[in-house]
């Protein structure tokens, strides 16, 4: 089932879903050179980067523990999500898939039963990792904000904390998305129509309607022009000091004032990073007059969220695309995000 990397150095026009008359593809970009960055990871945090053949030939896969049926693994979700890939985006080159583990469970063989954990041997020891998530990028669309080269992924995340193993088999939780990278600082940049919280399934097959299903209905138009738009408004440095004191105010609020207030996910270690950030990011710092785009801003959330778990990062992820439209509208005179600001 495992797919190989695409090379097409043919391709002049984009095929995919984003064709036809629902949404017009003229947004998207196929450059004719390749342009080469610096692949940072996508998520830092607590992870490791392990390759597909690792997940396949060294970790064992968690079953339910009542009727022994097995789980979907980790990498049956990422070949699965390729073969989505190579359907909706056959004529476009396709990397290999990033992926990043975290939260390792090790085991014994039963003939190493007795041993101390010092004495057991390569072949003795089983591992499988609790977390997981990968991003497939589409390296042939591309798109430019504020100087900065945007390249469509799509991606997931499987945590086997999510399910109840000690039970029966039952539907298994994923989440899934589609969106664009920047390519600058390898930041994701996803909103809330590419992107499924809980994808809920009872096997293959449904598994890959609903990726396919996510991918079809993805606005990719729409989703880009917002974020261009972030880049035509700003803050000063009095509105964004602001806002770093609102945010870190904001989740020791009473909870019914709280509920008021529009969802903002980021804790305060993230809010130190993106105020360190303001001043210290070669690429989305505050001009010499203090002043910011919205798109750095934005792009400082996301940043900083590369330190969130593998299990928060997506939500927050979309959270920060929210968030930082919702400071777009207060400053065209919508007042529900305000309070962030005032």
């Amino acid at each position: 089932m495992e797919l190989v990397k695409v090379h097409n150095s043919q391709v002049n026009s984009i095929s995919s879903p984003f064709d036809g008359t629902r949404q017009s593809s003229s947004i998207l970009e196929v450059p004719s050179k390749r342009e080469e960055y610096k692949i940072n990871p996508f998520i830092e945090a607590n992870t490791d980067s392990v390759s597909l053949s690792k997940l396949k030939q060294d970790c064992v896969i968690p079953v339910f523990a009542k009727d022994n049926e097995k789980t979907i693994a980790h990498q049956e979700f990422i070949e699965i999500t390729q073969e989505c890939i190579s359907n909706a985006f056959g004529n476009q080159e396709i990397d290999l898939p990033e992926i990043r583990v975290s939260h390792q469970i090790k085991g014994r063989t039963p003939d190493a039963i007795y041993k101390s954990a010092k004495e057991l041997l390569a072949h003795e020891k089983t591992q499988y990792f609790e977390r997981m998530a990968f991003v497939v990028r589409i390296p042939s669309i591309t798109e430019s904000i504020n100087g900065n080269t945007l390249s469509l992924m799509v991606g997931g995340v499987r945590a086997y904390n999510n399910e109840n193993l000690y039970s029966k088999k039952s539907h298994e939780k994923f989440k899934f998305f589609i969106g664009f990278q920047n390519m600058v600082c390898c930041n994701l940049c996803i909103s809330s129509d590419g992107f499924t919280s809980e994808m809920r399934v009872g096997g293959y097959e449904e598994l890959q309607n609903k990726i396919l299903e996510v991918i079809h209905g993805y606005e990719a138009e729409s989703h880009l022009k917002a974020m261009k738009a972030l880049s035509q408004q700003s803050l000063t440095e009095h509105q964004f000091a602001q806002l770093i004191g609102k945010a870190r105010l904001y989740n020791y609020l009473p909870k019914e004032q709280r509920k008021e207030l529009p969802q903002m996910d980021f804790a305060d270690r993230q809010m130190n990073t993106i105020a360190k950030d303001y001043y210290e990011d070669k690429s989305f710092c505050k001009d010499e007059n203090g002043n910011i785009n919205l798109w750095n801003v934005y792009n400082l959330f996301t940043s900083a969220n590369k330190s969130s778990y593998i299990d928060a990062f997506l939500d927050r992820t979309v959270n920060a695309f929210d968030f930082t439209n919702g400071l777009a509208q207060t400053l065209n005179g919508d007042s529900k995000y305000h309070w962030f600001l005032s």
